[in-house]
């Protein structure tokens, strides 16, 4: 089937996450840049969520770009990675009000991680529904990225219970990763259109 609905559908889940997140950001209650500090954790756990949420889309819409049709385990598939991608203003939220806690710090990890096996997962169907010769297949390769991260998540989970910032610092450095362009998606797209 088109893979028309199934883009613009998770565009505006999408859409709908970062509208979430920014009506979590309240107004404060004087006029002085003082009555802005107690904000700081929530601008800031937004800041981090709404590069993590574009970051997504971004790859999302490279990887559906190189895919011609869908069936319906991929569209199962996106349903469960957008399940997890709709938590992200929760956690976003917990965290900031609670000025980066253990426990806050933690969850933000598991969701942090279970977005992540979400993603590989319906990339994973849609190379296997496209096949291993496919532009996608051959763009993703062994995604390398995509592990190295999942990894990294466990570690900042297990370190938000001793130390939640260096967890902080870790779901950033993960964050700067991916938002150094990926351009492997978009390289072998150049090269299909060269031949």
């Amino acid at each position: 089937m088109n893979k028309g609905r199934l883009e613009a559908f998770s565009d505006g889940v999408i859409a709908i996450i970062i509208t979430i997140m920014v009506l979590e950001l309240k107004t404060p209650h004087g006029n002085t840049l003082a009555d802005l500090k107690p904000l700081i954790p929530v601008a800031l756990s937004y800041v981090l969520s709404f590069v993590y949420v574009g970051i997504y889309w971004n790859n999302h819409h490279h990887m559906l770009h190189a895919v011609r049709q869908v069936r319906g385990a991929a569209l199962w598939a996106n349903l469960h990675f957008l399940f997890w991608l709709s938590i992200i203003p929760f956690v976003t939220s917990w965290m900031g009000e609670n000025h980066f806690s253990q426990w806050p710090v933690a969850f933000y990890g598991v969701i942090l991680v279970m977005n992540a096996i979400a993603y590989t997962l319906l990339e994973t169907t849609l190379v296997k529904q496209a096949g291993p010769e496919s532009t996608l297949a051959r763009a993703v390769g062994k995604d390398w990225k995509g592990k190295i991260s999942i990894v990294i998540y466990f570690i900042s989970i297990a370190v938000a219970f001793v130390l939640p910032a260096i967890s902080l610092c870790l779901y950033t450095l993960v964050a700067v990763i991916w938002f150094i362009p990926d351009t492997r998606i978009e390289k072998v797209l150049i090269d299909e259109h060269k031949e």
